[in-house]
């Protein structure tokens, strides 16, 4: 068996199981943000945020990056010369961060100390669709 393809599959499964989580948690933060004087909801929403964190967004980026990390082996780590490839582990770094982010919002939330807003959360939404397409059409087309 090609031990590469299998490392690309199982990474291409985690990012794409990571990105949902990405995508769906500030959503569910606009939905709390918007939550006022409802306690039942409110703790509702605490169980919502913090199943997909901890249950599949952690264990989707773990998988992520030991798969990536273990496809960059595959390919010899002088891949690491290459700007694009430089230029797309600064991207899912940024993505890493944005995640530790999304984990402070969680606990703020958590604590009843939520300060942003519902609009806030919808803007910060597309932080992860923005990076996504970067790291596909770098990965994708190796322009640089």
């Amino acid at each position: 068996m090609n031990t590469y393809l299998l490392f690309k599959s199982i990474h291409l499964i985690a990012v794409i199981s990571w990105m949902a989580g990405l995508l769906y948690l500030p959503r569910i933060f606009v939905y709390h943000a918007e939550t006022r004087n409802n306690e039942e909801k409110n703790n509702t929403f605490k169980i919502m945020e913090r199943r997909l964190f901890f249950y599949i967004m952690n264990p989707a980026m773990l998988v992520s990056w030991i798969f990536g990390l273990l496809l960059l082996h595959s390919i010899g780590l002088g891949s690491l010369n290459e700007f694009w490839l430089i230029t797309k582990l600064l991207l899912v770094v940024s993505l890493t961060l944005y995640h530790l982010f999304l984990l402070i919002c969680l606990k703020k939330f958590s604590d009843n100390q939520n300060s942003y807003s519902p609009k806030f959360f919808r803007f910060i939404n597309e932080v992860p669709t923005v990076l996504l397409i970067a790291i596909i059409f770098i990965v994708v087309f190796k322009p640089i």
